[in-house]
């Protein structure tokens, strides 16, 4: 577990999950089939092994994500999103809308986004049900 700088709310937060790496690993679990170490190797962002490495930990450490067993391979893990990591979904759709405001979105995310501005509830609802299925 981390140690607060702070008593800030915000600040221990941030600390917990509030890097750059840390929210695309957030993210690619709870919106692509990613789920393994190669998995986030192979996104977009490009991270080092290393900092995928820590951040995984780290996250593990905190308990966002849990390490699982890989049925089909002893080499592999599998990382999942704990109940705690569920519960950023709220967190991770405000900061798509807050982007889609500002900046240019692909024409896909758009479409996800606008379902979400819609009707933000029943979009949270559904995908917490497919996140807790997993």
């Amino acid at each position: 577990m981390i140690q607060p700088r702070s008593k800030c709310p915000l600040s221990y937060s941030l600390d917990v999950f509030g890097d750059k790496w840390s929210l695309l690993i957030i993210r690619d679990l709870m919106f692509t089939n990613k789920c393994t170490y190669n998995d986030f190797i192979k996104s977009d962002e490009g991270i080092a092994t290393n900092i995928l490495a820590a951040r995984l930990k780290s996250l593990e450490e905190n308990g966002i994500i849990e390490k699982l067993d890989h049925p089909e391979s002893k080499a592999k893990k599998l990382y999942k999103l704990t109940q705690k990591g569920i519960e950023l979904l709220p967190i991770i759709i405000e900061i798509y809308i807050w982007t889609d405001k500002y900046f240019t979105m692909p024409a896909e995310l758009k479409e996800r986004i606008k379902e979400a501005k819609k009707d933000k509830e029943k979009f949270i609802k559904q995908v917490l049900n497919d996140l807790k299925s997993k």
